[in-house]
């Protein structure tokens, strides 16, 4: 069994995906208004929802025939804060990085 932040990093892997998601931060939509801006078929678009849906992006709702997605903003946050701990890591060491480039050039001639 795949663990939740690798479901949810694989689904953020794929750049039509991560489109999706973008949409979906404006408001709920049908696949058929997902599909509009890619050149790809209804069901490559439900297989991108499926992906998003199983990593917990999204949700999908039915109301009468429309089946509209939602955006789920819990997982990304789940994903921010885990990289928020190396992205401390890299601060750190850009703050260290620049104390030595400014003694470097204190000790310039």
């Amino acid at each position: 069994m795949t663990d939740r932040l690798s479901l949810i990093f694989a689904a953020l892997a794929d750049p039509t995906r991560r489109a999706i998601l973008a949409r979906l931060a404006e408001g709920e939509a049908t696949v058929t208004e997902l599909a509009e801006p890619f050149d790809i078929s209804l069901p490559a678009i439900s297989r991108h929802l499926k992906v998003l849906e199983s990593a917990g992006l999204i949700s999908r709702s039915r109301s009468a025939q429309w089946r509209s997605s939602r955006l789920e903003a819990g997982p990304l946050r789940e994903a921010t804060a885990w990289m928020e701990r190396y992205s401390r890591f890299w601060d750190d060491n850009f703050t260290r990085l620049d104390a030595h480039l400014k003694r470097l050039q204190e000790e310039k001639p």
